[in-house]
């Protein structure tokens, strides 16, 4: 029977989570005994969320088009196409790039094809993504103006790194060089040569990231790119080949379901340089902040050229009426802030949200409202 359904989300404990954010958002004991990172909400095959202590995966897989609907089960199959995220950081994450949707379907099966290839791939997919800041958070997002990067380079005074500087100064062209030498730096002198950066005392940014990665070649990749600070419902936008590492706070990300990551350093984990250079794109990113867009009064969205996802912000207030949630498809209610009830538009029993938890709505429920007072994001199927 159709109806909207508690939705149980799964915390990840990457060692660079908060131990403080997840839990006062969710209102539990702060600080919790280990990092928490990530709070998934979706389907994905890696930490399903559960509905009544049964995975949403196996629900989908059980009737999708119930669940997701006869056109999102038609293009995407028997799967959620989109995992909706929680994300607290207390410490840099790795410096990264996705592939885009071609590419993945191709690299994946020339993977699957060789037992020997590198394992960089684990499914075929596309991931792009966006994050919505819910607090001030910090991200390094997009390749800078060369020539900027260039000249904070040259700052530090250590003539070693006269090449890259030199291919900086060509502009965009030379962006391909640059990163391809710092991240295969001679691996006896990182560590010097990092140490030497720090010392020079001119770039904060390198101070801190060094402080959690020292020796670590990516701390002068991660100057290459804009330094972005986001205030509360600001958000950024990481297409395919997008050089991105997010620094600190707690967010919401949406993204394609899909887990392809590609490593360029700021990680203990495995770096791929040549298959990392394989996806990025040199290009400037001239404005990593992704503006939003009114739908209503008390609604607003960022419009991503994606057909996975969309992301809506509901703001409810003491005169709001229940507001409409998008129509159609399998949609996941994330509360932030507040008391919403979310329901069927006709003789439904409501879900209360508070911050941290959601409510799942499948395809087959059709219309529902969310009434209350608070703050919630509704992930959605694209239209």
């Amino acid at each position: 029977m159709a109806a909207v359904f508690p939705l149980t989300g799964v915390i990840r404990p990457y060692a660079w989570g908060s131990r403080t954010a997840l839990a006062e958002l969710q209102g539990r004991p702060s600080p919790s005994d280990t990092p928490e990172a990530e709070l998934w909400l979706g389907a994905h095959p890696g930490d399903p969320s559960t509905i009544d202590g049964v995975s949403l995966a196996t629900l989908i897989e059980n009737d999708p088009k119930g669940q997701l609907g006869t056109e999102v089960a038609d293009e995407f199959g028997v799967r959620l196409p989109y995992l909706m995220k929680v994300l607290a950081a207390a410490a840099p994450l790795s410096l990264q790039a996705h592939p885009d949707a071609d590419y993945a379907k191709i690299a994946w099966a020339a993977q699957e094809a060789d037992p020997d290839a590198p394992k960089n791939y684990t499914d075929a997919f596309h991931k792009p993504e966006m994050l919505v800041a819910l607090t001030p958070f910090e991200a390094l997002c997009g390749f800078r103006d060369p020539v900027e990067s260039a000249a904070v380079l040259e700052s530090f005074g250590i003539e070693r790194l006269g090449p890259v500087v030199a291919a900086l100064r060509t502009g965009v062209t030379g962006l391909s060089t640059a990163v391809r030498t710092l991240l295969t730096w001679p691996a006896d002198d990182r560590a010097a040569l990092v140490e030497e950066v720090v010392a020079a005392g001119t770039s904060p940014l390198a101070t801190s990231i060094a402080g959690f990665y020292p020796g670590d070649p990516g701390v002068l990749v991660a100057l290459l790119l804009n330094h972005v600070r986001l205030e509360p419902g600001e958000a950024i936008w990481m297409p395919a080949g997008n050089l991105h590492a997010y620094l600190s706070g707690l967010g919401v990300e949406i993204m394609a379901a899909s887990d392809n990551v590609l490593r360029g350093g700021l990680t203990p984990k495995r770096v791929d340089v040549d298959e990392l250079l394989r996806v990025l794109r040199f290009e400037v990113l001239e404005d990593p902040i992704l503006p939003a867009t009114p739908v209503s009064p008390a609604v607003v969205t960022w419009k991503v050229p994606v057909r996975e996802f969309a992301l809506f912000k509901y703001e409810l207030g003491t005169s709001t009426p229940p507001l409409s949630l998008p129509p159609t498809g399998p949609r996941i209610v994330l509360g932030t802030a507040g008391d919403v009830y979310v329901a069927e538009a006709v003789d439904g029993t409501p879900v209360e949200v508070t911050p941290g938890m959601a409510a799942y709505i499948p395809a087959e429920t059709g219309a529902a409202t969310a009434a209350g007072l608070g703050e919630i994001f509704v992930a959605a199927v694209a239209s």
